[in-house]
């Protein structure tokens, strides 16, 4: 019990702040997660404004073209501006982890990130599932089953979650016969 202004203030929380009793133990929140949704965000919001707006400044301002090909062209470039620049910074962020969650008896992560309509996604998937991209790729760390994942490593606390959930903490077993087979084969 602790006093707030004169006032008794009892917390009946049970757990730390980093669990979720859902999801389990916090090993990873990224920093640019309130810059994403401001972008996007930005973005849906001056797209949508331009739908509202064009229509209106269109008809007051008198803007015709006399060529089919001038009006394609302009209509062309406000549509893309509108729509592709929305759905490209979707593409581009959407697997960008916003928090990732651990369950030990599990042994399963819970990855939040954002969806196409800026709400929290989950994505619950095990250590097993984790694959590491054989070529670096731009915005993909791992993949989780099939969906990639943008982590920072430098952003968790413990370097052990990193460790565990690329794998790295696995003992290596490097079978020489079978890498003689596949020379073989070549």
């Amino acid at each position: 019990v602790t006093s707030f202004q004169g006032v008794a203030v009892r917390s009946l929380c049970t757990s730390s702040p980093h669990e979720h009793p859902e999801h389990g133990r916090l090993v990873y929140k990224g920093n640019l997660a309130k810059a994403v949704l401001g972008v996007k965000f930005f973005s849906y919001s001056t797209s949508i404004f331009n739908l509202f707006m064009m229509p209106y400044i269109i008809l007051k301002t008198g803007i015709g073209f006399e060529s089919l090909f001038v009006q394609a062209a302009f209509y062309g470039l406000i549509g893309f501006f509108t729509f592709v620049t929305p759905v490209t910074l979707h593409v581009l962020t959407k697997g960008y982890v916003i928090r990732l969650y651990y369950k030990d008896e599990m042994d399963t992560y819970t990855a939040i990130t954002y969806n196409a309509i800026l709400a929290e996604k989950a994505t619950v998937f095990h250590q097993k599932d984790v694959k590491i991209p054989d070529i670096t790729k731009m915005f993909t760390t791992f993949y989780a089953k099939t969906k990639s994942m943008l982590v920072n490593p430098t952003l968790f606390p413990n370097p052990q979650d990193y460790n565990h959930l690329m794998g790295y903490d696995k003992s290596f077993y490097f079978n020489l016969e079978e890498e003689k087979e596949a020379d073989e084969r070549k």
